[in-house]
């Protein structure tokens, strides 16, 4: 897929949620709900050559994911030591995980507020 039909994808399953909003940070997509919930990486980044996102997870999660299934999730520079999650995004991507992912990284990070209103 190329890597503006990626960040399409992404950018169109995150900015469902209420009040979540897109910046560029560090030369890519990033999505924030007042603090990030995602960065997306089309192209690659730091010694990985394929498209992946990083997420925010709540505790253990981190170690569930990348335990159960290392050839798709890693632990991702710089965040990975605050329990994010990297998933590659090459190959057959399964887009309702995807869609999961980046919700329960919303869910993680957004205030109950809005929460109430997600689930609303």
């Amino acid at each position: 897929m190329a890597p503006t039909e990626l960040t399409d994808r992404v950018r169109e399953i995150c900015l469902r949620f209420p009040e979540s909003s897109e910046r560029t940070t560090h030369g890519a997509p990033g999505f924030f709900v007042r603090k990030q919930f995602v960065m997306l990486w089309p192209q690659g980044h730091h010694g990985r050559d394929e498209p992946h996102l990083w997420a925010a997870a709540a505790a253990g999660v981190q170690d569930e994911v990348v335990g159960a299934e290392p050839e798709r999730f890693f632990v991702p520079p710089y965040v990975g030591g605050r329990g994010w999650v990297g998933m590659r995004l090459d190959g057959e991507v399964d887009w309702d995980e995807v869609a999961e992912i980046c919700e329960d990284a919303y869910r993680h990070i957004a205030p109950s507020r809005l929460l109430r209103e997600l689930d609303g």
